[in-house]
């Protein structure tokens, strides 16, 4: 039997492929530029200043930031989290409410400051669906909370939580708003302008589609004095003073920036920008409810909402019978569908949908190169799977 066509359904963890112009503008950098950023006044060095400035400025646009210097590189969404919740916290009498539709990249963060500096946190639960209500975000609030750190959509079910209502409880109780936007950047619309958020964190490698390596921390205007530099270092300005500079976005971007995943970073975010998010978005529905469709009674358990309105093309899968690992590999065997099982680094989100003593789930995650027909592959070998009507290669 001729090997199955392979088929990427792992955009969740990064995406694939990437737009052509994100390997051309690395290769560009790394054959004609090379040089660092503000390490010098030749030609090359200034035009990796202008990638980094680009880039800043595109991505600033694509979330609605009204000033790019605003919008701080990092090496991934995990770091700008760190950044946002090490930074900003600092004191042992300090509480922070979150949920448990967190990845670890936030709940290991708060688990370190629970530990070592005694900070309080409470957990707010979610539903089988993983939905949040944002009321009881706003019940768990106290005298002392410094910090609402909430996922905009979760990375095992693709549940959308109501970051609009979030938004509104936190400016009316003036407290911080952390959002990990790591699935919902170049998925769905953000508009800082319309949605208030104090601290934006997004990874470069997933739904803005460009390289691994590459990520960025939105910090609202006014707030970047609250939060301390986890590093200092070189910046290539004012180097005669001992203390990291002030200003943004000096004063978190110690050391040498990330080139050549930059430069690739900047085009990624050209594609999206001369797409469109609504565009991808709506594209995404449409894979979304193929999937839906193709999985409803039929054998199998997709979990999270059924409405697409609160959902995101991130499917959790179980089929009765098999067990996570067991099921990925059938699928990447038999049908050449590359998916990711386990518990996707998010134990409390498996809890609230029943999923954690088994072991999780299968998931697949949906990406902008994806068609219709290939959803459609894969919900039948779900089916087949289900249904024991496959054939054993």
């Amino acid at each position: 039997m001729p090997a199955a066509k392979r088929r990427y359904f792992d955009n969740a963890a990064t995406s694939f492929p990437k737009p052509p112009g994100v390997l051309q503008a690395m290769h560009r950098y790394a054959t004609e530029i090379g040089a660092s950023a503000g390490r010098g006044a030749y030609r090359e060095a200034l035009q990796a200043q202008q990638i980094i400035t680009e880039t800043r400025s595109r991505l600033a646009r694509l979330i609605g930031a009204p000033d790019p210097n605003h919008v701080i590189l990092t090496f991934n969404c995990t770091d700008g989290l760190s950044l946002a919740i090490k930074g900003l916290l600092t004191t042992p009498a300090e509480h922070v409410v979150t949920t448990r539709m967190e990845h670890n990249s936030v709940l290991r963060p708060l688990h370190a400051l629970q530990k070592n500096l005694g900070i309080d946190v409470t957990y707010v639960p979610a539903d089988c669906r993983g939905l949040v209500d944002p009321d009881d975000l706003r019940r768990a609030i106290r005298p002392n909370t410094r910090l609402i750190a909430v996922v905009h959509a979760s990375n095992v079910c693709g549940s959308v939580q109501d970051i609009a209502a979030v938004s509104q409880i936190a400016r009316r109780h003036e407290i911080p708003l952390l959002v990990d936007a790591a699935q919902t950047i170049g998925h769905l619309p953000i508009d800082l302008t319309k949605t208030p958020i104090d601290l934006l964190a997004f990874p470069g490698h997933k739904g803005l589609l460009g390289p691994l390596g590459t990520g960025g921390l939105y910090i609202r205007p006014g707030l970047e004095q609250r939060l301390r530099p986890l590093k200092e270092g070189g910046t290539g300005s004012r180097s005669a003073i001992p203390e990291q500079p002030d200003f943004l976005p000096d004063r978190f971007e110690a050391g040498s920036h990330n080139l050549i995943g930059i430069a690739g970073l900047g085009e990624a975010a050209a594609f999206l920008l001369e797409r469109g998010i609504e565009n991808l978005h709506a594209h995404e529905s449409k894979l979304s409810l193929a999937f839906l469709e193709g999985a409803a009674g039929r054998g199998l358990t997709v979990h999270g909402p059924t409405d697409l309105q609160r959902r995101l093309g991130v499917f959790s899968v179980t089929v009765a019978g098999y067990e996570p690992l067991e099921l990925a590999a059938i699928l990447e065997e038999r049908f050449g569908l590359l998916t990711r099982p386990g518990l996707h680094c998010a134990p409390f989100a498996h809890e609230a949908l029943g999923t954690l003593d088994r072991g999780g789930t299968v998931r697949f995650s949906l990406g902008p190169f994806l068609e219709v027909e290939d959803v459609k592959y894969a919900t039948e070998a779900l089916v087949q799977i289900a249904q024991a009507t496959f054939i054993q290669p």
